[in-house]
């Protein structure tokens, strides 16, 4: 058996094209399937864990799924505003604790979550340096955020605006980078997290001005009369809160009519749960109080459906190469004919040529089988971090 074994490496090193496309074609069959199994299983763990964590949500009434992988994942568009009154409309309940969620804005690309200090105990997120945000301006990162930026406690982070021209004024705000959370191999990990105000300042709802009392430019003064000082449009607005400009900065407007995209509704018990979202439900307003374990798992039926489909397409696929791969060897088989010929004119028996073919093929299944062996244990390894780039 050794043997035959030389013989046939010798003959598959000495025609390796036709030897690596044969490996090619039997390795990719192979992976194909595991890893779409591999990923979906993954992708389902990790949607399921956050929205298990996640008791609900309360929104603007439309797209459930919408809602639940923005507020969860921080992905797709972002849906239409609820209210801060609706954060004290939970609280007169006193059925749950609520935290509250603002995501319009965007940082190099990342996500800016507005919220509060309750969250990171929510999500059991602690900071790995600095500590977490603590005043206007601040901002903490996700460990994948600081890592791709290269940024740590004390640098600085600029806002993306809306739009190159904002005739509104609204302007890029440079927040200053306070904490760097632990990886927790979620959605946290790509986001950048900041106090509701400061988004609500992105927004364009507070904002700080100069000092007109202090000021050395005297062409932004348009009028003074003893205490009473008028600006002109050439008075400063701040891109970055500083010590200095810190106490400028005032909102307009009632607090609670400032906008949210969505609020965590915790309830105390299960009981809580059911009397809450029974009075959403019978309530006639413009809200949605969605659970997103049912949401998830309606998205998850899809996904499955889809699933099954593909491993229909897989096995399709993999009795064609089956069968491209007998022809392949029908053929060579054909083409060796005159070198079979010379081979049993030198004494080789019929049992010695079928040792010979089956060494072939054993070698070229073994070297597929690790190399889907390897393949499989990367993805395995990585599946986390692709199955959220997938999940974004």
């Amino acid at each position: 058996m050794q043997d035959s074994l030389y013989l046939a490496w010798q003959y598959l090193r000495y025609n390796r094209l036709r030897t690596i496309i044969l490996i090619a074609c039997i390795t990719l069959v192979s992976v194909l399937p595991i890893s779409l199994n591999l990923l979906l299983k993954a992708s389902e763990k990790q949607l399921m864990a956050r929205a298990q964590q996640t008791p609900l949500l309360l929104g603007k009434m439309g797209s459930d799924l919408d809602l639940t992988i923005n507020s969860l994942y921080f992905t797709v568009k972002s849906p239409e505003d609820i209210f801060m009154e609706d954060v004290e409309n939970i609280k007169s309940t006193n059925l749950a604790k609520s935290i509250p969620l603002y995501l319009k804005f965007q940082a190099r690309n990342y996500p800016i979550v507005g919220t509060t200090l309750d969250y990171f105990e929510f999500r059991q997120l602690r900071p790995k340096q600095g500590n977490y945000f603590a005043l206007l301006g601040d901002c903490v990162l996700g460990a994948a955020v600081a890592e791709r930026l290269n940024l740590k406690p004390g640098d600085h982070l600029i806002s993306s605006p809306e739009a190159l021209f904002d005739i509104g004024g609204i302007y890029p705000l440079k927040m200053k980078v306070v904490g760097i959370l632990e990886k927790s191999f979620t959605a946290d990990d790509e986001a950048v997290f900041s106090d509701l105000k400061t988004t609500w300042i992105i927004r364009g709802l507070g904002h700080g001005h100069q000092d007109l009392k202090k000021t050395a430019t005297p062409d932004v003064i348009l009028n003074r009369e003893k205490d009473k000082i008028t600006a002109n449009a050439k008075l400063k607005q701040y891109m970055e809160i500083t010590p200095d400009n810190i106490d400028s900065f005032h909102f307009h407007g009632e607090p609670q009519t400032f906008p949210l995209t969505a609020v965590i509704v915790i309830p105390g018990d299960q009981k809580s749960e059911a009397l809450l979202r029974g009075r959403y439900q019978a309530q006639s307003s413009n809200r949605s109080l969605v659970k997103p374990q049912l949401v998830i798992e309606e998205l998850l039926i899809e996904i499955f459906k889809i699933r099954d489909l593909l491993n229909v397409i897989f096995v399709l696929v993999i009795v064609a190469t089956l069968i491209a791969i007998v022809l392949i060897f029908n053929l060579s088989l054909r083409l060796r004919q005159r070198e079979i010929e010379i081979s049993f004119m030198l004494g080789c028996s019929k049992n010695a040529i079928a040792r010979l073919i089956t060494a072939e093929i054993s070698i070229i299944l073994v070297i597929s089988l690790l190399l889907t062996g390897v393949v499989t244990a990367g993805l395995s390894h990585f599946r986390q971090p692709i199955t959220r780039t997938l999940i974004s």
